[in-house]
């Protein structure tokens, strides 16, 4: 398995164990990941969950060699998977939180945005790089950008497709602390540690009056994506995307 869980002091890690891969989720991560977000919020024993990857990066995306081929509905059913893990996650009613080293990319800076609370040591960094593939994001990115920075900042990531390194992250509100890389677990386990000893309870209720703050809901958006992002795996840009990551060029797309 490529998902590692452990419990300790009412803390649950989860860890993104394919460092040679930078923690790109496969098809069965995404099922994987649910089970355990679900598991966790039914175990009384977690009082925080915290989520980090294995080796030099948090989570480089969806793993693009297992990419391409797919029709409308099994692009559909595949992009459910996604949606599953996502939610999982978002529903969780512990607190969580992300420590992130190297890059969050595509549906991996999904995931760190759908914690409660991110870490990030200064080699970290968000990408929002889905166009380069030619689809439109996934993972509730677009829910999730939009409630912490606005449409406006929020579409100039999207659109442009950089590099939002951990620094600049921070000063928009998107990340909580940034600390140096040897000092990114110790942080992280401090501020899960403290978390965990405080009443808990409260801050599940305090996490869904949030949660209740913001229309559309994020089924309501995630739902929105998948038709979008299955539209977008029929195009000739999007077999484009990917091939030209494949063979590590720029691609050339034609707008179609």
């Amino acid at each position: 398995m490529s998902i590692k869980v452990t419990l300790s002091e009412g803390i649950a890690t989860v860890l993104l164990d394919r460092a040679d891969k930078l923690n790109a989720l496969s098809g069965e991560m995404y099922h994987e990941l649910a089970d355990a977000f679900r598991r966790l919020n039914e175990d009384d024993a977690v009082r925080v969950v915290l989520l980090t990857g294995a080796g030099r990066a948090f989570c480089a995306g969806g793993d693009v060699g297992s990419m391409g081929g797919y029709d409308v509905v099994s692009g559909r059913k595949r992009s459910k998977g996604h949606q599953q893990m996502i939610l999982a996650l978002h529903h969780l009613e512990k607190p969580v939180i992300a420590a992130v080293r190297g890059p969050a990319a595509g549906i991996g800076a999904s995931m760190a945005l759908a914690c409660d609370l991110i870490v990030a040591s200064e080699t970290a960094y968000l990408l929002m790089a889905f166009k380069n593939v030619g689809i439109p994001p996934d993972g509730g990115a677009i829910y999730f950008l939009t409630q912490h920075l606005g449409l406006a900042r929020a579409k100039e990531i999207v659109y442009s497709a950089r590099k939002l390194p951990a620094a600049e992250a921070k000063d928009m509100g998107l990340i909580s602390k940034v600390v140096p890389d040897d000092q990114l677990e110790t942080t992280a386990l401090e501020l899960a540690r403290e978390i965990a000893g405080s009443a808990t309870y409260a801050l599940t209720l305090a996490k869904r009056m949030f949660q209740y703050m913001y229309v559309p809901t994020l089924e309501q958006l995630l739902e929105m994506e998948v038709l979008a992002i299955c539209g977008a795996r029929m195009t000739e840009d999007h077999v484009e995307g990917v091939t030209a990551f494949k063979e590590k060029r720029k691609p050339k797309f034609k707008g179609k």
